[in-house]
């Protein structure tokens, strides 16, 4: 039945496979295989019946299964299958051994899950070769086990710094929502509303206004170059020297007797300018459109390579304005070119960043300054305030078929002059 069972094998010497449960209806073929896998340092089990070796799995838990084809009642190929069922921590390596030499033979036990097959009788120096080979199987098979438990271990640890960063995002953008700290502000007759919506966590736009007692105001819009935190850590900074809340910190505004008045736009964008250049490190700009208002409608604005101010005038006539600019925080003494504007009562203005003109339609294709010019006008008659920009932006989600958050940050200041 066993051929060369006396041949010399080294002790196994696997981590992956010590325990050889094995099933045959022969005691003399079973004894006879047992003393050759003790010889070779295995701890072997066995059982007479494949119910009495499910029953002995449980608690011996095999790492190799060497099972007869042929016994009584279930078969070997019908164990097999009983063996997979069975819910275990580590693969399971099985051998059929069988006289059957057909192929739908071999099928049908490789289907029922057998790993491999000994031929009767069985050959010591084969048997030992295909112990090698499931050894070598099972060693893969906990690699990769324990190489997924790491990964796991180390995705879970992801996850727990993911949600700790999260949350700081999320509050970063209760913070980063405060740096505009109200939506719209009435100059007299005229109000400013604004709009801010990042397209992660944090982004790089911000818009805002501030005024003084004579009864001037400015508001702006700016886009810091990139995205995310860099970006909202700039906007930040950069909403101290533009603050509405801090008049002596602002660059805009400088003291005159009592009270504050405006610097020209022009000033304010060199002098931002110079604040950026000087910090050694930053390597971001923005571009900036910045306008000042006087009570009487007399605009002046700057276009520090942030997109056009789209004017919207009370007889429903619109246009772009401004041509452009250097950015602000690029290059080292850069000046900046002063625009003049004059608004009647009714007339509208709004500075907007790139991600309304740059959002991409469905087709593939940008929305541009005339996508958005028609986007305006088909709100302007029906709202007005931070209900015109909610409006517009809808309009725009609506054109680009975005259900969520747009691909780029966009932001927006609205000018709504209501005369002197």
């Amino acid at each position: 039945m066993y051929e060369n069972a006396e041949s010399a094998f080294p002790t196994v010497q696997s981590d992956c496979l010590r325990r050889v449960l094995v099933v045959d209806d022969s005691r003399a073929q079973r004894r006879i295989l047992t003393l050759m896998l003790k010889r070779w340092g295995f701890e072997v089990a066995e059982a007479e019946d494949a119910v009495s070796a499910l029953h002995l799995c449980a608690e011996f838990v095999p790492d190799l299964v060497i099972s007869d084809w042929m016994m009584p009642g279930m078969t070997g190929v019908e164990f097999c299958r009983a063996f997979r069922d069975i819910s275990r921590d580590s693969y399971g390596y099985f051998i059929l051994l069988t006289s059957k030499t057909d192929k739908a033979a071999v099928a049908s036990g490789l289907e029922s899950g057998a790993d491999d097959f000994l031929s009767k009788p069985v050959n010591a120096d084969e048997l030992r070769a295909r112990i090698n080979a499931g050894a070598r199987l099972l060693a893969m098979q906990r690699e990769v086990m324990n190489k997924n438990a790491l990964i796991a271990e180390t995705l879970a640890e992801l996850q727990k710094v993911h949600a700790s960063i999260n949350k700081d995002l999320q509050q970063a953008r209760i913070l980063q929502q405060s740096l505009m700290p109200t939506r719209s502000a009435k100059f007299g007759k005229s109000r400013v509303s604004v709009l801010l919506h990042s397209c992660g966590q944090v982004g790089g736009d911000l818009a805002g206004m501030f005024g003084t007692e004579s009864g001037d105001f400015g508001l702006f819009s700016l886009d810091v170059s990139g995205h995310g935190i860099t970006s909202a850590m700039m906007t930040a900074r950069v909403s101290g020297y533009l603050s509405s809340k801090h008049p002596d910190e602002n660059l805009a505004l400088c003291r005159d007797g009592s009270g504050y008045r405006f610097l020209p736009p022009k000033t304010v964008a060199s002098r931002l300018n110079d604040r950026m250049v000087d910090q050694p490190g930053v390597t971001e700009y923005l571009t900036m459109a910045y306008m000042q208002v006087s009570a009487s409608g007399q605009a002046r604005f700057v276009q520090a390579g942030h997109p056009a101010p789209l004017l919207l005038r009370a007889d429903g006539t619109a246009s772009f304005v401004g041509d452009g600019g250097l950015p602000v925080g690029l290059i080292a003494g850069a000046t900046y070119e002063e625009h003049d504007l004059k608004l009647n009562a009714g007339d509208r203005v709004l500075l907007y960043s790139d991600g309304f003109t740059e959002a991409i339609l469905p087709d593939g294709s940008m929305l541009n300054e005339e996508g958005l010019m028609t986007l305006a006008l088909s709100v302007a008659d029906d709202a007005t305030g931070p209900d015109f920009l909610d409006a517009l932006y809808d309009a725009l989600k609506t054109k680009t078929a975005f259900a969520g958050e747009l691909e780029d940050d966009v932001s927006a200041a609205f000018l709504e002059y209501g005369g002197p």
